[in-house]
């Protein structure tokens, strides 16, 4: 049996940390099988797409345009295609990316600037 090693570690309360060396189990030979590859072909697994990563934000709209999105579900809805108030939103702004720049400014003038915060606690 192997004399007790003391271990590098810090000292708890004075006392010193004493520990046997354990034998290490022996290992199993290996039995001389070895793998041969056959020549077929391994399937090729389909890579998913990643998610994007979504983010939520909230803003503040003027309520005769918010009924407007309410229109806008139920025209979709009459249109077989149910669609959320997010997804009009998302449609909306890939319609204003196809613009040219001439036709953004247009729809900007359009509508009216407005005050942008919570309302105030009356």
């Amino acid at each position: 049996m192997p004399a007790p090693v003391s271990s590098p570690a810090t000292p708890t309360r004075g006392k010193t940390r004493t520990t046997t060396a354990k034998k290490a189990a022996p290992r199993k030979a290996a039995t001389g099988k070895t793998a041969v590859k056959t020549g077929t072909a391994q399937p090729v697994k389909q890579v998913k797409p990643k998610k994007p990563k979504l983010v939520r934000d909230s803003f503040t709209i003027p309520k005769d345009e918010y009924g407007v999105l309410a229109e806008l579900k139920q025209r979709c809805a009459k249109l077989a295609q149910p669609s959320k108030k997010s997804e009009l939103l998302r449609a909306g702004i890939q319609a204003l990316a196809a613009m040219s720049d001439k036709s953004l400014l247009a729809a900007l003038k359009a509508i009216p600037s407005i005050k942008t915060g919570r309302p105030k606690k009356a």
